[in-house]
């Protein structure tokens, strides 16, 4: 079992990898992305499971696995706020590279139609996670990549 952390663990940690978007779209249409079941599917090789039933909230749990087996994590809300932000901890890593780790979701209106997406990834790694450190920040730009990309082509279609 990882340890908790709390909010300012996002912005300390050792570790950080953050993006921002804006995104033509209502905040709530890419909250809603973010919060149905299959979430994140757009980024290759990343599959999530809400463990929790609806509706979401602080406690709330999730399963991440990234390819398959390179890693598998238990993920455990600590801030929800509906439409507007979530941000989660590791709880149990598979293999065992976090010491701590932490994710923050922030969605901000910048308009009726316009958005801001804040995407921060947070760790504290351990021995072995800093000998995989090399592969993880591809694996990370890809993932914002992709996000950036499922975004532009929901918009493109409205």
């Amino acid at each position: 079992m990882l340890p908790a952390v709390d909010e300012a663990f996002l912005a300390s940690a050792p570790t950080r990898f953050v993006d921002t978007i804006e995104i033509a779209l209502p905040a709530s249409a890419v909250w809603a992305e973010l919060t149905r079941d299959g979430t994140l599917d757009w980024c290759r090789g990343l599959k999530i499971t809400w463990l929790s039933p609806r509706p979401f909230g602080v406690g709330t749990k999730r399963q991440a696995k990234l390819l398959g087996v390179l890693l598998r994590v238990q993920e455990e809300y600590f801030i929800w706020e509906e439409g507007r932000r979530m941000a989660f901890y590791v709880t149990a890593a598979r293999p065992p590279v976090y010491r701590r780790s932490a994710e923050d979701y922030v969605v901000e209106a910048l308009g009726p139609d316009r958005c801001r997406f804040t995407w921060t990834l947070a760790f504290e790694l351990t021995p072995l996670g800093k000998l995989n450190s090399p592969l993880s920040s591809p694996i990370i730009k890809r993932m914002f990549t992709d996000t950036r990309r499922h975004f532009e082509q929901l918009a493109a279609r409205r």
